[in-house]
């Protein structure tokens, strides 16, 4: 395998293992779309936060782990994917994997 191969594999697998973690401590998240922005952009402003740690523009009360800020990105972003995918009624494949469409009715 090669490393970017790799490194795919474990990040996606950071974000999944966070979305699992996230179930448990609120349950399965729906909200509209405007609360779901709310919730992206206070973690995207994390991640802000995290790569001027250091700059004479950080605080001490900033975020400082930029790779676990960038995975809750990711994560928020990926509930809000499942909740647009059970909205269209089911369970679609990836388009770039498959055209088949598993409804969970």
């Amino acid at each position: 395998m090669k490393k970017e191969e790799m490194l795919m594999q474990v990040v996606n697998q950071d974000v999944i293992n966070e979305r699992y973690r996230q179930n448990k401590k609120w349950g399965v998240q729906r909200h509209d779309y405007g609360y779901w922005l709310a919730i992206l952009v206070e973690e995207v402003g994390e991640v802000a936060q995290a790569i001027q740690q250091g700059s004479v523009a950080s605080k001490d009360t900033d975020a400082d782990d930029l790779y676990t800020e960038l995975i809750h990105v990711a994560a928020v972003a990926s509930a809000i994917a499942e909740q647009v995918m059970e909205e269209r009624g089911g369970v679609q494949c990836s388009p770039c994997l498959s055209k088949t469409t598993i409804n969970s009715r």
